[in-house]
């Protein structure tokens, strides 16, 4: 299992995982992402079912680090990701000090800007 300093870190994307009390394995497929029916609640993960992938738009399951129970399949990490990594934490401090009513979030980086639209 995990050390308390890899909770601290986000999984790569294809990252396949098991979630506690669940009973298929869900693909990670996102981050940070917020659930608008549920009080615009922000969560570490958006995924998918692994094997079937995303059936319609309304079948994203969202979920934290924590409730993550095994990892099934690490994905790829290059070293893109790394970078992304080492401002994901930042953005997602500046988006948890926003109102989710707030219709948008721009993040500037070294190379490229970030929009992260909130409905």
């Amino acid at each position: 299992m995990e050390s308390s300093e890899d909770k601290n870190k986000y999984l790569p994307l294809g990252t396949v995982v098991k979630l506690k009390n669940g009973t298929k394995s869900v693909m990670i497929t996102g981050f940070c992402m917020y659930d608008n029916d549920n009080n615009h609640t922000l969560y570490d993960y958006c995924g998918c079912l692994y094997p079937e992938g995303m059936l319609s738009n309304k079948e994203a399951h969202l979920f934290n680090h924590d409730d993550i129970n095994d990892i099934v399949f690490l994905g790829y990490s290059s070293e893109e990701d790394k970078k992304f990594k080492v401002n994901l934490t930042s953005m997602i401090q500046i988006i948890q000090k926003v109102s989710p009513t707030e219709e948008k979030v721009v993040f500037e980086t070294k190379k490229e800007e970030a929009i992260i639209e909130i409905e």
